[in-house]
C-alpha cells in the first residue's frame, strides 16, 4: 500500500526546488544587471532577463523527471536523473534558439546569460537530485 503523504512531499520538494531556482536566477540577474547595461547598452538588460528566464525554465523542466519518479527503485531514480539532464539541456537549447531567432534581444548578452544562469542553476539542480535520491532510500 502506498503512503498518501509521499505525493504531497514530492510536490512540496519540487516547489521548494523551484523557489530556490527562482532565487538563484534573480540573484544572477541582479549581480549582472549593471555590468551588462554598462557593456551592452540598453539592449543588454532585456537580454539578461531573457537569458536568466531560459536558465530558470530549463531548470524547472529538468526537475520534472526527478519529481515524477521520486519514490521508485534506485535504477528508476538514476534514469530520471539522467533524463533530467537531457531535458534541461534540450529545453535550454530550444528556448535559447527561440529567443535568439526572435531578433528581439542582443545576441551576445543573451547567449552569455543563458550560459551563466544555466551554470549557476546546476548547483540547485544537483542539490535537488541528491536530496530526492536520499529521500527515496
Amino acid at each position: 500500500m502506498t503512503d498518501p503523504a509521499k505525493p504531497a512531499t514530492a510536490a512540496r520538494e519540487y516547489l521548494r526546488f523551484l523557489a530556490w531556482a527562482a532565487v538563484v536566477a534573480v540573484a544572477v540577474g541582479a549581480v549582472g544587471w549593471w555590468p551588462t547595461r554598462r557593456l551592452a547598452g540598453d539592449g543588454g538588460g532585456p537580454a539578461l532577463i531573457a537569458g536568466c528566464l531560459v536558465g530558470f525554465l530549463s531548470s524547472a523542466l529538468g526537475g520534472l523527471p526527478i519529481a515524477l519518479i521520486r519514490d521508485r527503485a534506485p535504477v528508476s531514480r538514476l534514469l530520471a536523473s539522467m533524463g533530467a539532464m537531457v531535458v534541461r539541456l534540450l529545453a535550454a537549447v530550444v528556448l535559447g534558439a527561440a529567443f535568439l531567432l526572435s531578433g528581439e534581444f542582443a545576441r551576445i548578452p543573451l547567449l552569455l546569460w543563458i550560459a551563466g544562469s544555466y551554470a549557476a542553476l546546476l548547483g540547485v539542480d544537483a542539490w535537488y537530485a541528491l536530496r530526492s535520491a536520499q529521500a527515496g532510500r
